[in-house]
């Protein structure tokens, strides 16, 4: 697995993360905890699995909890990226009463949302078994939280699509009917990269074909993206490219027939669902 946090964490601000999220939960102050427990209370809380599925979000945790209280002790037992099961313990933690409850809506927050997308990450990506296709994701996330759902899928066994807009060129279709056609849009992008001396991908997206057709006649790309294409018509795709350019299938494709997508050839399959259609995996954190 790729070190995701070393390879974007210039772009997200961890700390300052944490600290909009105190503010927006804490206000004034937590009055609940401040008139039930002694300032020095001293506790112990343990993260409990309620459901199936994989973990995500331990490494977060254990930045969170740092930020918050660097005194409370967090005991790993299950790492990011294992199949839990119902009534696993995945860590405990010891230390500060008021700061272990602080802590505590915000651990939930990201490990459940986390634990959701790579639960779901790793059972598309089991249906793709036998192909060489890998699951990714999109831009399609919440918003200040994509960090983390980028994570998550790595974390279930995906790989991330471009991070953002800086990273990769993707010519959609909006990009391709404002610049006057395909091979202007893909002409202009070359333009500017060589201009600009950056070194990024070009991904062109296309709509039939028709659109295949003319950029394999005009190149100067890394990928085609087959956008809402039929299996049967990907196929016809897949053989006229014939591995000269990467291929990604994109739009429409669910668990019901993402595998005969995978069994066209085509490299990634992109699934925005991975991040905004996804269900929470059921965790608590409980004293003990």
């Amino acid at each position: 697995m790729i070190d995701f946090v070393k390879l974007h964490e210039r772009n997200f601000n961890f700390r300052l993360f944490v600290s909009n999220v105190l503010a927006e939960d804490l206000g004034d102050g937590d009055h609940t905890s401040l008139s039930t427990i002694p300032a020095k209370h001293k506790g112990r809380m343990k993260l409990l699995v309620k459901e199936n599925g994989i973990l995500a979000g331990v490494e977060a945790t254990k930045r969170i909890i740092k930020q918050i209280d660097k005194s409370v002790k967090i005991k790993i037992l299950i790492k990011d990226g294992a199949a839990v099961k119902k009534g696993d313990i995945a860590f405990t933690l010891e230390g500060n009463t008021r700061s272990l409850l602080c802590a505590e809506r915000l651990v939930l927050n990201v490990m459940q949302r986390m634990s959701g997308i790579a639960t779901k990450t790793h059972y598309l990506q089991s249906l793709c078994k036998g192909s060489h296709t890998k699951v990714i994701d999109t831009r399609k996330t919440t918003p200040g939280f994509r960090f983390f759902e980028k994570w998550a899928v790595v974390i279930g066994g995906g790989a991330n699509h471009r991070y953002g807009l800086y990273d990769m060129i993707l010519i959609k279709d909006n990009h391709i009917d404002f610049a006057g056609g395909i091979t202007k849009a893909i002409d202009s992008a070359n333009t500017y990269l060589k201009k600009k001396g950056k070194k990024l991908r070009i991904e062109v997206e296309t709509r039939n074909l028709e659109d295949v057709k003319a950029v394999l006649k005009h190149g100067k790309v890394h990928r085609i993206m087959l956008d809402n294409y039929s299996p049967a018509e990907t196929l016809k795709a897949v053989k006229l490219i014939n591995g000269k350019y990467e291929v990604e299938s994109s739009g429409g494709i669910t668990e019901k027939n993402i595998a005969a997508y995978a069994k066209c050839g085509v490299d990634f399959i992109s699934i925005g669902a991975l991040t905004h259609q996804v269900k929470s995996l059921d965790l608590s954190l409980k004293a003990f």
